[in-house]
């Protein structure tokens, strides 16, 4: 429902008595001598003037004081309600205006006040009275009209509601407005034709007006009737066949019709209007995604995010979308220039930079990582995630004080996320390791297990970083095997547990599980084919051993460790 404007002035009190059945009898009270006259005249002016020095309650006062000598004084009801709906007092206003409007019942602003009581106090009944009120007094106003109407409708009298817009009609002929009201009670009865018989009637005298053809469209289509709502869009589409909600109501149609080349084909056309909201469009692009990794769905989706930043290229949000969906078809070399220029256009989307300093981590791009999310921290200082994968980056330059202050700043940004703090704390102990500082290393990864005892990454770093120093292997033997049950067939964890378990001297063991890592290794690692040489020498295999560091030296390992392990095919630490 429309809001009430009400506009408050203040006039002499004109004392005036009547009676309005819709709001009750009003006594006269005993009349006043021209003294008592007077003086209440004086009392209503100050309590006007301290109304308008924002003295609200001195002035609610003199307007009481008015109407204990003046009960029919209907310009200080007017005044006394108006304060109290200040206050959003509308219930104690409501009687107040029903008092007024009773002496005076023509007065159009006294009606408007109390229509907001009405409608603040969910008066519906009473409220469409009002408008019948306003409608008397002013005839020739709309807004009265389309009140009363709106009234009627939610009393969910549809047919008196017809009846004035009819009367609206017949006063300013058929408008949009009308139609409007008109079509929603329509629909409501299940009046398909009478509602059809409008828009065709505006279609009629507005042929070239495209928004009329969408709406019958959608009227048909909405009751099953889609062979007529395809008529009426290929009608509108010759009319303007670029404009773009046109291709979008037919893709519609082809879709429910499991047409789907003729569907993409009407998306491509909508997408290419620039008249079509970019958000809208995003929402189609998104719909998509419950389908992936279906390839199909995947093209689909990066197809129409292509055609997006066309017609959209000035928009930020475009070139974003583009990058969304060049990441899901892995092209992140292209998804960072999408996401770059997202940023240039518009550099407030938070997402879209945590989005780029991804894929420069996973691209090994440590310096930009550092550039852009440090740009990003400027201007969100509180982003905890943002802060963890800046200081990620400055370990992987072995720039740990660095990464350990932007990783206890995530930490202390996001005390409650006990994921980023479980990853925050492991990287620390990754961190302190390398710094040689074991003792805060161990504590590091036994805070990262109490937050997350299943971060398979924080089980398998913390127990291969144990066995290296030769400390608490049971322990390291207990996380390894976890870290392997949790991520199976993963060659980085199957090689920490062989290690651990030669450590331990379980030689059988650690060449069952050197052997996994090294069938599921894609990369040549050196590192595990050295072990599996120092495995087989415990194993008094001293050939095999030998074959196995001299295969890793040419996988690229060099130490004069391994050098003197080939030349006197014997193990050294």
């Amino acid at each position: 429902m429309r809001r009430f404007i009400v506009v408050l002035f203040s006039v002499i009190p004109a004392f005036v008595f009547a009676q309005n059945k819709s709001i009750g009898t009003v006594v006269a009270a005993k009349p006043m001598s021209q003294i008592d006259s007077v003086m209440v005249r004086q009392i209503f002016m100050s309590a006007l003037h301290e109304k308008i020095m924002e003295n609200y309650t001195q002035a609610a006062e003199l307007f009481s004081r008015v109407l204990q000598s003046d009960p029919g004084n209907a310009a200080a009801l007017f005044e006394l309600a108006n304060l109290k709906k200040q206050k959003n007092n509308y219930v104690d206003a409501q009687p107040l205006l029903e008092k007024a409007v009773a002496i005076s019942p023509d007065n159009e602003w006294y009606w408007l006040s109390l229509a907001e009581c009405y409608e603040k106090n969910n008066n519906i009944v009473k409220l469409q009275n009002v408008f019948v009120q306003l409608i008397r007094i002013n005839p020739d106003k709309p807004e009265y009209y389309y009140d009363n109407a709106n009234a009627l409708f939610i009393e969910k009298r549809y047919d008196d509601a017809l009846k004035v817009y009819d009367q609206l009609q017949a006063m300013n002929g058929l408008d949009d407005d009308i139609l409007a009201g008109k079509q929603k009670i329509y629909l409501i009865q299940g009046k398909v034709d009478p509602a059809a018989a409008q828009l065709q009637e505006m279609i009629a005298d507005n042929p070239s007006q495209v928004k009329y053809y969408l709406v019958l469209a959608e009227l048909y289509n909405s009751n099953n009737l889609q062979d007529k709502a395809f008529k009426v869009l290929k009608d509108a589409e010759k009319i303007a066949p670029n404009y773009g909600q046109i291709h979008l109501a037919l893709a519609d149609i082809y879709r429910d019709k499991k047409d789907n080349e003729s569907f993409f084909n009407e998306l491509e056309l909508a997408f290419a209007a620039p008249e079509v909201d970019i958000d809208q469009k995003i929402k189609i692009i998104l719909g998509y995604f419950p389908k992936f990794p279906d390839p199909n769905a995947k093209a689909s989706a990066l197809e129409l995010s292509k055609i997006l930043i066309s017609a959209h290229p000035d928009d930020s949000k475009s070139y974003a979308m583009y990058g969304d969906m060049l990441f899901q078809t892995e092209k992140f070399k292209e998804a960072e220039a999408a996401y770059r220029k997202s940023i240039q256009l518009n550099g407030s989307h938070y997402a879209v930079y945590e989005q780029l300093v991804r894929i420069e981590i996973s691209s090994n791009e440590m310096d930009q990582a550092i550039k852009d999310g440090e740009n990003a921290l400027a201007l969100f200082p509180n982003q905890a995630w943002m802060n963890y994968l800046v200081g990620i980056a400055c370990q992987q330059t072995k720039d740990y004080k660095k990464a350990i202050g932007y990783i206890k700043s995530a930490i202390d940004v996001a005390p409650d996320d006990k994921d980023l703090l479980s990853l925050s704390y492991s990287s620390l102990g990754d961190c302190y390791h390398e710094m040689k500082d074991f003792s805060n290393s161990d504590a590091a990864y036994d805070k990262s297990l109490t937050y997350n005892p299943d971060n398979a990454f924080a089980l398998n770093n913390y127990a291969y970083y144990l066995s290296l120093r030769g400390e608490q292997l049971d322990k390291a033997a207990q996380m390894s095997a976890h870290s392997n049950e949790l991520q199976p067939n993963t060659a980085s964890f199957e090689d920490t547990y062989a290690w651990i378990l030669f450590k331990q001297k379980k030689y059988a063991d650690a060449k069952i599980w050197i052997e996994k890592a090294i069938v599921h290794d894609k990369t040549n690692s050196a590192v595990q084919i050295e072990h599996y040489g120092d495995i087989m020498f415990y194993l008094g295999d001293t050939n095999a051993a030998v074959q196995n560091w001299k295969k890793a030296k040419s996988f690229g390992e060099q130490s004069p460790v391994l050098d003197r392990k080939i030349n006197e095919r014997k193990y050294f630490e």
